[in-house]
């Protein structure tokens, strides 16, 4: 799949803006905040409905403006699928094929995307948040079932927390809500994980062999779920329900005492290992860094197996975050099969056959231009 064209109106740095892009790399090139990172978060958010660089959606509509609005048209196997996201104070509104969407995990799907931006080499040593969102991100993309669910585990912990705080104040409780609630939580929570299991396993399945190619055969990858119940991928739905509803009624005074929830996917973990010892704390910084590519790379692959097209890959600023060997590896890996993304100040330095076949865009002062 590849993504035709895009138009943004108000969005970030943008007033009125329309690009038409190749089904080849794209390499957007600019002076640092001239609008480089902001038209690759439009494609982004066009793909997800949210941003990778900001939990506040207001954050994305020009400055004085009700609104932003993105559309793009990308080209599928089947065909042309028309996109359009309008994000206001009111919310968001998602059309796909000029058809309005009642959710957007009916939405999000349409478009595949793999991100790799800095950032994303914080992906082994940043905060457990940082690799639940990236777990999130991708199983939503090639799980609309996975998307709902989320959704309704965000509503019932919210709700849950909420309650807790309420239970916090009073001296008589009554924890007949907050029985129902977990029993809400717990149904929907082992769902969660269960697909949070078989993604990883799938992941491990094609993040091993290329952690081995970037390492030159030297290093073994290995990934883990911890959870933040005593569970296996091999447990079945219903006992993790069970395993759930033991936890909640063991810490429920501690939870009171909170305020909080304090077990569930919005609790787990995911462990890195290369030849047996935990990245994030024992691995150098190459290794680091090699596990996050690693991981990146196996996205692509992944997705391609789950749903028989390449994503589409967005590289914002990070080739300057890599070395050579790194480089070659990744340009190597994508060249001719996945349309991507370049944002850089400068392709000097990088001598790579993919970049010089690259059509060339120029950002100064949110104007884009093709060069070639």
């Amino acid at each position: 799949m590849y993504i035709e064209n895009i138009v943004l109106t108000n969005y970030r740095s943008y007033k009125k803006t329309e690009v038409a892009f190749e089904n080849k790399v794209n390499v957007i090139l600019g002076e640092n905040a001239q609008g480089k990172t902001n038209l690759m978060e439009a494609i982004y958010v066009l793909a997800i409905a949210k941003s990778h660089r900001t939990s506040n959606d207001k954050d994305l509509i020009r400055w004085d403006e009700d609104y932003a609005k993105i559309e793009g048209r990308v080209i599928r196997r089947k065909g042309p699928v028309p996109l359009q996201l309008v994000i206001s104070t009111k919310g968001k509104k998602a059309k796909l094929n000029h058809i309005e969407q009642q959710r957007l995990s009916q939405y999000i799907g349409a478009m595949n995307i793999v991100m790799f931006a800095p950032e994303d080499l914080n992906l082994v040593k940043g905060s457990p948040q940082v690799r639940r969102r990236f777990l999130d991100m991708e199983i939503g993309q090639v799980s609309p079932r996975y998307m709902h669910d989320l959704s309704s585990y965000q509503k019932i912990l919210q709700q849950r927390n909420h309650y807790l705080k309420q239970l916090q104040k009073q001296k008589d409780r009554n924890t007949t809500m907050l029985e129902v609630l977990t029993s809400q939580l717990t149904e929907v929570a082992a769902k969660i994980i269960i697909k949070r299991f078989e993604f990883l396993d799938l992941l491990q399945k094609w993040a091993e062999p290329i952690h081995k190619g970037i390492s030159r055969g030297l290093e073994t990858l290995e990934i883990q779920y911890k959870a933040s119940i005593d569970v296996s991928e091999k447990t079945e739905l219903s006992k993790m329900v069970e395993v759930y509803e033991q936890k909640f009624a063991k810490i429920r005074d501690r939870e009171i005492e909170r305020g909080m929830t304090l077990a569930g996917p919005h609790r787990d973990d995911l462990l890195f290992f290369v030849n047996g010892k935990d990245v994030q704390t024992f691995g150098s910084q190459g290794q680091q860094r090699t596990t996050a590519l690693s991981l990146k790379l196996a996205e692509i692959e992944l997705i391609h197996s789950e749903i028989g097209e390449y994503p589409i890959l967005l590289l914002d600023d990070v080739l300057s975050e890599l070395d050579d060997f790194r480089q070659s590896h990744l340009l190597n890996t994508i060249q001719g099969k996945v349309q991507t993304f370049v944002t850089t100040t400068s392709v000097e330095g990088i001598d790579h056959v993919t970049l010089k076949q690259a059509a060339q865009f120029s950002v100064n002062a949110g104007v884009i231009e093709k060069l070639k």
